[in-house]
C-alpha cells in the first residue's frame, strides 16, 4: 500500500530529558524519524523540552516546541495548529521514536479523549499494543493464548497478593513493575526476609502500583531481536543480539554482541517464529519492535521476557551495527507504505524489504559513573544504572571487544594487557560473583592469575565460547613476552593486531618500549590498518554510504578524496559531565564544513547519537576515539586540520598529541587551550590583564595542601588538573578534611597535582559563552546561576538572560569575556565561569571549546551560533557576515534533571562535582512567574560539600 496521502502534517513526541534508562537513542531515532517524513513532504512538528539534543534544532523540525511533556502541552500544540492560519492542522501523532515517556504520554492522552477531539491519528504503535506489552499480567495471559513460553509468575496489587504469589512460585523471584522504564523498581529476590522491602519498592515505582512477581531464570542467556512490520503484515528481523552477560542483568548494563554468536539454528529459527508470532498478536500496526527472550542453556527451552512496541536502545544499536536504518524505514511504515515500496538506504538499488547479513561482529559495553554517586550501589541488576554506551565493530568478537574497551574513556588501552589489572584474588572472585562495572576486566585478570576457565564459568554463568575467546588473549600475552620488539615474527604481531591489541598494550607487554617505537615497527612489517565497508548485505550489492570501521586484512575500501576536508572529532560515550550537548555540537560542526564545500569526516564510537549516523557526515569512521585509531585516520585521509573544540575533554584529550605530530588544529591553538586548562599559566594572565581571581595554589602531596589552604583561606575548593564535569572537586572546611581529600585524589589519579583554590562562600555564579573570529567578539549569552557558587555549573538551574546582577556586573562580565577572548587568540568558542562577591567579578575558569549551555543558548534566542562558530574555525565566515537576532521573550531556565532513582542510597547533595545526567528548558515571561520564585527560594537547600 503506498503512502496515505491524508497525513500531511504528524507531531511526534521526542523523551525529554536524559536520563538512567532513557538516552539519547531516542533522540537520534526521533531526528532521524522526522527528517524521513519530511523527505515525504510531510510537516513536521517536535515535542520535546530538551534543548541539549539536534532533535529540537530547526535542522531537524519545521516546527520546534520546546514544552514539557505533557497532555496539556499537547493539547496547546494542537490547537495553536488549528487556530492559526499559518500552521497546517496536526494529522497524527508518531509516539513511538520517544522512549517509555512518549508511550506513555500517548496513552494517557487517548484516554482523556484528546486524539479523538482534535481528529488526530495514532500511527506507529496501537494504543492497545502499549497496554497488552506493558501491563505484565496482559502481557503474560497473551503469552499463554499464543503458546509462547513464559516464566511462571503471577500479578500483585497489594502486600497481601505479592506474598501469596511469592509462596506459590518459591524463591529466587523477581519483581517487575508495570509501566516503568530502564528496569526503575525492579529487582531479585533471593530468600524471604528481602522480599517486604523489594514488593514495596515496585509497588511505589509502577504509576499504576501494579507488580509481576515472577520466577527469576538466573543463569540462562538473554537475546533480543529487532523486528519492522509493514501494513501488509510482512514481518523482517534486522538484527540478533546477544548478551554477554547472563539474565539477571538488565540488558541496558550488559555487554551485547551482535550478530548472535552461541545460538544453534534450530534455536534461532524456533526464536524467529516466536517473536513474529508476538509481534502479530499485539496490534495491526505498521513500525519497530524489539523483542527479548531467554534460553536456558541446558536444553535450548526459550522463553520470552518483554516486547516494546518501539524503537528501543537496542534498535540505535541494530541501526548502527548493520547499517539499516530502523527509525527512517518505521517511520515511513507508520504513514503506509510496504516494505518492498521503499528503497535500501545503503544500496539505493535494492528494496528495503531484506533482513540484514553482516561479515563483522558489533560489541556493545555500558559506561558507568559510579565515582558520581557516592554510596551507591555498584552491583547490577535489574534496574539499570550505565549512563551511556561504546559500539566497537571488528572482524571477529575479539577484536570488537578489545576496540570497545578503547573506546570506554576510563583509561583502558584495550582488555588489560596495561598495568591496570587486579592482582588480589579475593576482590576478583567476590567481583565476578557480584557483577559491576569492571567485572569483564576482571575476568581477563582472573585468568591471567591462572583461575581455571571453568570455575569463573560457574561464578558468572557466561557461556564458555565468550571465555575461551578472552582465555585466547592471555595465551597471546605469555607468547609475545618470550620477543622482543625486533623479533617479533610479522605473522605474530599481524595475529596479535587481528585479535585488537593496540599498539601501547603491546608497549607494555614488552616493557623497556614505547607506543611510537611500536607503530614505527608494525609500519616497517607493513601491518597497516584497512578499512571496511559497513553495507547491510555482507558485499553482495554494491553499497553507497560511507560507513567504515577498520581491521587487519587485505584490502582496504575506504579510498580518501582529493577534496579540501576536514576531521571532526567526537565526545565518545555519553557519561556525565559530557552528554549529548556535545553531540549537538559535532552535527553543527559537520553540517558547517559541508555548508561550506568541505567535505566533513567524523570519529566517534557512541551508537546512540545522531553524529553517527550514516548520512551526517560525507564519510563516517564508527572507531574509537583513542589515539591510535585517529592517528591512523588521519594518515589515510590526510585532512587540512582536525576540530577538538566541540566534542568535549575526549577529542580535547587529542590535542596535545595532534600538536607534537604537526596535525593542524582547527580553531585555538593548542598552546592557547593550554594555558586554560593550566591553572598556574592561567592566574598568571589574568594578573597581566587586571582581572581579579580566586586566590590559589597548587601542591603535589597532602602536606603542601595544607601549607596552601591556609595560605589562601578557608573554606578551599580542591580539585585535579585536567577534568571535566567537576570530576574528583570537593569544598573542604579544615586541615583534616582537606588531608583526605588530597591523599584520595592522588590515589584516584595518580602523578596529578591538586589545585587549591579559596571558596567564595554565599558568592553567586554566572557564565559567559562567547564567539571570537581573531578580530570580533560576540557575546553569545550570559547566564545567572539561581544557585550561589559552589554547586557545579552543570547541576544548576541557570536562567537566560541574567537576572538580578546590577549592570556594572554584567558590564565587568562581558569586558572580562572580550579581555580573555583577545589575550588566548580564540577562533571559535569561549565559555567563562565567573563568582560574584560584593559586586565585584571574579573568574573561576574558562575553557576555549563548545560548552554545556551554548546549545541551550542557542534554542533559547533561536540563533545557529555553533554553525556560525564552525564556520568561524574553518576560516570561511567573520563575525561580521552574519546577521544575529536573537528572539528569546521573557527568560529561558536551564533545568538539571538528576537520576537519583537508580541510586536509592545516595543523598541528594550537590556540590562542585556534576551529578545531573540532562537537562530541560523552561520559558517564564517574567520574574513573578511562581515556579521561578519557588526556585529561588530553595536555592540554598542542597548545597554540600
Amino acid at each position: 500500500m503506498p503512502k496515505d496521502t491524508s497525513i500531511r502534517s504528524v507531531l511526534i513526541i521526542g523523551s525529554g530529558p536524559i536520563i538512567i534508562g532513557q538516552a539519547c537513542e531516542f533522540d537520534y531515532s526521533g531526528s532521524q524519524a522526522a527528517l524521513s517524513l519530511k523527505e515525504e513532504g510531510i510537516t513536521v512538528s517536535i515535542i520535546n523540552s530538551n534543548p541539549a539534543t539536534i532533535m529540537t534544532d530547526k535542522v531537524i523540525g519545521d516546527h520546534v516546541y520546546l514544552r514539557p511533556l505533557s497532555v496539556d502541552s499537547i493539547e496547546v500544540i494542537l490547537q495553536e495548529h488549528i487556530d492559526s492560519p499559518d500552521l497546517p492542522r496536526i494529522d497524527a501523532v508518531l509516539p513511538t521514536m520517544g522512549g517509555q515517556t512518549a508511550l506513555n504520554l500517548c496513552k494517557e492522552a487517548e484516554e482523556r479523549g484528546v486524539w479523538e477531539k482534535y481528529g488526530v491519528k495514532v500511527v506507529g504503535v496501537d494504543v492497545d499494543a502499549i497496554e497488552k506489552t506493558e501491563n505484565r499480567e496482559c502481557f503474560r495471559q497473551l503469552m499463554v493464548d499464543i503458546g509462547v513460553g513464559v516464566a511462571q509468575s503471577k500479578i500483585a496489587n497489594s502486600f497481601l497478593e505479592g506474598k501469596e504469589a511469592a509462596q506459590e512460585i518459591g524463591y529466587p523471584l523477581v519483581i517487575r513493575p508495570s509501566y516503568t522504564l530502564g528496569g526503575s523498581g525492579g529487582g531479585f529476590v533471593h530468600k524471604k526476609e528481602e522480599f517486604d522491602a523489594a514488593l514495596k519498592r515496585g509497588l511505589e515505582a509502577s504509576p499504576t502500583h501494579e507488580v509481576l512477581v515472577e520466577k527469576a531464570v538466573l543463569g540462562w542467556k538473554e537475546y533480543e531481536l529487532e523486528l519492522l512490520r509493514d501494513s501488509n503484515d510482512n514481518v523482517i528481523i534486522i538484527c540478533s543480539i546477544e548478551n554477554f552477560d547472563p539474565m539477571g542483568i538488565h540488558t541496558g548494563d550488559s555487554i551485547t554482541v551482535a550478530p548472535a554468536m552461541t545460538l544453534s539454528d534450530r534455536c534461532y529459527q524456533d526464536m524467529r517464529n516466536q517473536a513474529i508470532k508476538m509481534m502479530r498478536a499485539i496490534g495491526n500496526f505498521a513500525g519497530g519492535c524489539n523483542v527479548q527472550f531467554s534460553v536456558n542453556p541446558a536444553n535450548d527451552e526459550i522463553i520470552a521476557i518483554e516486547i516494546n512496541p518501539r524503537v528501543s536502545r537496542s534498535s540505535a544499536l541494530a541501526s548502527k551495527a548493520t547499517g539499516y536504518p530502523i527509525a527512517k524505514i518505521a517511520a515511513k511504515l507508520a504513514i503506509g507504505y510496504n516494505l518492498d515500496e521503499i528503497e535500501n538506504q545503503i544500496t539505493k538499488t535494492t528494496s528495503a524489504y531484506f533482513e540484514p547479513t553482516l561479515d563483522y561482529v558489533i560489541v556493545k559495553i555500558p559506561r558507568w559513573n559510579f565515582d558520581k554517586f557516592k554510596g551507591a550501589n555498584k552491583e547490577l541488576g535489574l534496574q539499570m544504572k550505565s549512563v551511556g554506551e561504546v559500539m566497537a565493530i571488528g572482524r571477529t568478537f575479539i577484536e570488537a571487544l578489545q576496540k570497545a574497551c578503547q573506546s570506554l574513556e576510563i583509561g583502558r588501552a584495550g582488555l588489560g594487557a596495561d598495568g591496570r589489572q587486579v592482582r588480589n584474588i579475593e576482590e576478583i572472585m567476590d567481583g565476578l560473583e557480584h557483577a559491576s562495572w569492571n567485572r569483564l576486566f576482571l575476568i581477563k585478570d582472573a585468568m591471567t592469575m591462572g583461575v581455571p576457565l571453568e570455575s569463573i564459568r560457574k561464578v558468572t554463568k557466561i557461556d564458555k565460547w565468550f571465555l575461551n575467546q578472552i582465555q585466547d588473549l592471555v595465551l597471546l600475552e605469555t607468547e609475545l613476552k618470550r620477543y622482543s620488539l625486533n623479533n617479533i615474527p610479522q605473522d605474530f604481531f599481524m595475529n596479535l593486531k587481528q585479535k585488537g591489541f593496540s599498539d601501547i598494550q603491546i608497549a607494555w607487554l614488552l616493557g623497556n618500549v614505547t607506543e611510537d617505537e611500536v607503530y614505527d615497527r608494525r609500519k616497517a612489517l607493513g601491518i597497516n590498518r584497512v578499512y571496511k565497508m559497513v553495507d547491510t548485505c555482507a558485499a553482495e550489492f554494491p553499497a553507497k554510504t560511507p560507513y567504515y570501521y577498520s581491521s587487519f586484512d587485505e584490502e582496504n575500501e575506504s579510498i580518501p578524496s582529493n577534496n579540501k576536508k576536514v576531521i571532526v572529532l567526537g565526545s565518545g560515550p555519553n557519561r556525565i559531565g559530557q552528554g549529548i550537548e556535545f553531540d549537538y555540537s559535532c552535527v553543527h560542526g559537520l553540517l558547517a564544513a559541508k555548508e561550506s564545500g568541505i567535505e566533513a569526516i567524523m570519529i566517534n564510537c557512541n551508537p546512540e547519537t545522531v553524529s553517527t549516523d550514516f548520512n551526517m557526515a560525507d564519510k563516517l569512521y564508527f572507531e574509537p576515539v583513542f589515539w591510535e585509531h585517529v592517528r591512523e585516520i588521519i594518515e589515510l585521509e590526510k585532512p587540512m586540520g582536525v576540530i577538538v573544540q566541540l566534542g568535549g575533554q575526549t577529542a580535547l584529550k587529542m590535542a596535545e598529541k595532534l600538536k607534537e605530530k604537526g596535525i593542524r588544529i582547527i580553531g585555538t591553538s593548542f598552546e592557547n587551550m593550554d594555558i586554560a586548562e593550566d591553572r598556574g599559566r592561567f592566574s598568571d594572565l589574568l594578573k597581566e590583564l587586571d582581572i581579579p581571581y580566586p586566590r590559589y595554589g597548587v601542591a603535589e602531596n597532602a602536606e603542601e595542601a595544607i601549607v596552601v589552604a591556609n595560605e589562601v583561606g578557608y573554606p578551599v575548593l580542591v580539585r585535579p588538573s585536567y577534568v571535566l564535569g567537576g570530576q574528583g572537586m570537593s569544598i573542604v572546611i579544615n586541615d583534616e578534611d582537606l588531608e583526605k581529600a588530597v591523599v584520595k585524589l592522588l590515589g584516584d589519579l595518580p602523578g596529578n597535582r591538586v589545585l587549591i583554590d579559596h571558596f567564595l562562600d554565599r558568592a553567586e555564579e554566572a557564565e559567559s559563552d562567547s564567539i571570537s573570529d581573531g578580530d570580533d567578539v560576540h557575546i553569545v549569552g550570559m547566564m545567572e546561576h539561581i544557585e550561589p557558587a559552589g554547586i557545579h555549573s552543570g547541576d544548576s538551574f541557570a536562567v537566560l538572560p541574567t537576572f538580578s546582577l546590577s549592570e556594572k556586573v554584567t558590564k565587568s562580565m562581558e569586558e572580562y569575556s572580550i579581555k580573555i577572548a583577545k589575550a588566548l587568540n580564540v577562533i571559535g568558542l569561549l565559555n567563562i565561569q565567573f563568582a560574584i562577591k560584593d559586586e565585584k567579578v571574579y573568574v573561576i575558569e574558562a575553557n576555549p571549546r563548545a560548552s554545556r549551555t551554548v546549545p541551550f543558548i542557542a534554542k533559547a534566542y533561536d540563533v545557529p551560533y555553533i554553525n556560525i562558530a564552525a564556520k568561524i574555525m574553518l576560516g570561511v565566515a567573520k563575525l561580521k557576515d552574519f546577521t544575529i537576532e536573537r528572539k528569546l521573550k521573557g527568560y529561558a531556565i536551564k533545568e538539571p534533571v538528576f537520576s537519583y532513582e537508580k541510586f536509592p542510597e545516595v543523598t541528594k547533595e550537590l556540590g562542585p562535582e556534576m551529578k545531573s545526567t540532562g537537562e530541560a528548558i523552561r520559558f517564564i515571561k517574567d520574574l513573578e512567574d511562581p515556579y521561578f520564585r519557588k526556585l529561588y527560594k530553595d536555592k540554598s537547600m542542597y548545597l554540600s560539600k
